[in-house]
């Protein structure tokens, strides 16, 4: 469930009309319900209730607005975060550093020095040679950091190749066959403390079963490692849980997720953590657009929107559907190619789609686009940055100014000696 819905024929944002965002803000814009962003958040912590003891870290890559940071901080979410930027975001919306967990292939020293000094709860180790850095960089500054191993089970998710994480040939985690080496060896250096095992195998999943293979084997890791003398206090499940960007989509809901996670960890004595992202965002928020003109097609007419692929790149990236609505629907359909302005063949956001009739001007929306969305957004076409609004009930307020082409272009400088 969301709070973008019809009132009088006309679509609202909990209890603001979007056209008078559109009026008042301009378009495109991006528009998040803090209705709908509180009700997920809970309905996702209620769905794990047969967990008896969790941490919840929100995906920051999914959303990293501040205000939309903040609200989840005042739900009771922690972050996970992939970046020295993300984990200041975090910080600055109010969520405690100990309630930080920072994952990623990449982190460099000075990541780690930031996130170290910053106090955080803990780092997902993403190889040997990372977690040998860490220990360095901690021992030198006389800390010990709190860290888990992430593991590749080699599992397919049966999601997008390009948001897939969790299969032998991906870049993320160790491999089960050598974690256990690479845990032994990482438990003994100084300045690190392991104290469990992350897996994360891919995003917007629709089946559970991936995800219970997955959990298997880091069930039998984590028997394994105790039986080798360690403790294991904590486990990382990630995130991944799919939203229903089609009607006829029907993931899993956080309900049959968490009674799979309680029956699987049942006997795992240790604080299960979790990384949602998309499920407690995705629908939360709507990209706002103006439809330009309407361009004749060979076979159906192209609707020219001002919302383009720099400022909602999904549809370029990975074929993503966005249901597409008018704000102010007639009653009539229409087939049609929706496309955006950008010099780009794929700046093309569906074709052949059966939608709500539309004319020059009109507004409409891109819907379940709170998640991956503006985060992802560039000035590609020497564009302006996208503009954000939260809504709070019947009020509204920007909560990322549209950084205009003059803006941006006011950052280059160029060398005196052309």
């Amino acid at each position: 469930m969301d709070h973008f819905a019809l009132v009088d024929g006309e679509l609202f944002a909990e209890r603001v009309p979007l056209a008078r965002i559109a009026e008042e803000v301009g378009t495109p814009v991006y528009v998040y319900s803090r209705a709908t962003l509180e009700r997920h958040a809970d309905v996702f912590r209620e769905g794990l209730a047969g967990v008896e003891r969790k941490h919840l870290a929100f995906a920051v890559k999914s959303n990293p607005n501040l205000a939309v940071l903040k609200v989840l901080a005042g739900r009771g979410y922690g972050a996970d975060v992939v970046s020295a930027g993300e984990l200041d975001r975090a910080l600055a919306a109010g969520i405690a550093a100990h309630d930080i967990v920072f994952s990623g292939v990449g982190k460099t020293e000075t990541e780690m020095r930031h996130a170290l000094a910053k106090g955080i709860g803990q780092f997902n180790i993403e190889s040997e040679e990372e977690g040998r850095m860490l220990a360095a960089v901690a021992a030198a500054m006389g800390l010990t950091a709190q860290a888990t191993l992430r593991i590749n089970p080699d599992v397919d998710a049966g999601t997008h190749a390009k948001i897939s994480t969790g299969k032998a040939d991906n870049k993320f985690g160790v491999g089960l066959h050598v974690g256990p080496g690479i845990y032994q060896r990482l438990s003994q250096l100084p300045g690190i403390s392991l104290r469990g095992v992350a897996v994360h195998i891919g995003s917007q999943l629709l089946s559970l079963d991936p995800l219970e293979a997955a959990f298997g084997k880091i069930g039998e890791l984590v028997a394994h490692l105790r039986e080798q003398g360690h403790t294991i206090t904590h486990v990382d499940l990630g995130g991944g849980l799919g939203v229903p960007y089609q009607a006829a989509t029907e993931p899993p809901s956080p309900a049959d997720y968490g009674a799979l996670v309680a029956r699987v960890t049942r006997d795992w004595d240790a604080v299960i953590q979790f990384e949602p992202g998309r499920v407690i965002a995705g629908n939360a928020g709507v990209l706002l657009t103006r439809v330009i003109r309407i361009k004749p097609g060979i076979r159906d007419p192209f609707v020219v929107v001002d919302a383009a692929m720099n400022d909602l790149a999904r549809p370029a990236l990975y074929d993503a559907w966005h249901d597409f609505e008018a704000v102010r629907p007639n009653g009539t359909r229409m087939t049609a190619n929706i496309v955006g302005p950008v010099c780009e063949s794929g700046d093309t956001f569906a074709m052949g789609r059966d939608i709500d009739t539309v004319s020059d001007g009109d507004l409409a929306i891109f819907r379940t686009a709170g998640a991956y969305g503006a985060t992802m957004a560039s000035s590609y076409n020497s564009r302006g940055i996208v503009a954000e609004v939260l809504v709070d009930g019947d009020r509204y307020a920007v909560v990322a100014n549209r950084i205009s082409p003059a803006e941006i272009m006011a950052a280059e400088t160029v060398p005196d000696w052309l």
